[in-house]
């Protein structure tokens, strides 16, 4: 099943997005979940949070893959969804 991470980061967050994006990266490349990433950006370009499609075998381990991600255990996010998404084009 496919599932999207929507994740907003918190306010003047961008340390942490910065600090951890060497082992986020990491984790997006090492589980072989992940089948599409990148940042949600602000008008300026600037990060301000994350999409993430996963595909996984239940809701459960989508919910395990983003407790585990490495913004996630540093605090960067004030909101995180997971959606159970259907893929129609692409």
């Amino acid at each position: 099943m496919l599932v999207a991470l929507i994740a907003h980061d918190k306010p003047g967050a961008l340390p942490i997005r910065q600090e951890n994006r060497p082992l986020h990266l990491e984790y997006l490349k090492s589980t072989q979940l992940v089948q599409q990433a990148g940042p949600l950006l602000d008008d300026q370009g600037g990060m301000i949070g994350s999409l993430i499609v996963l595909d996984v075998p239940d809701m459960a381990t989508a919910q395990d893959w983003a407790t585990n991600d490495p913004y996630a255990k540093a605090g960067l996010f004030a909101q995180v969804q997971l959606i159970h998404w259907n893929r129609v084009i692409g």
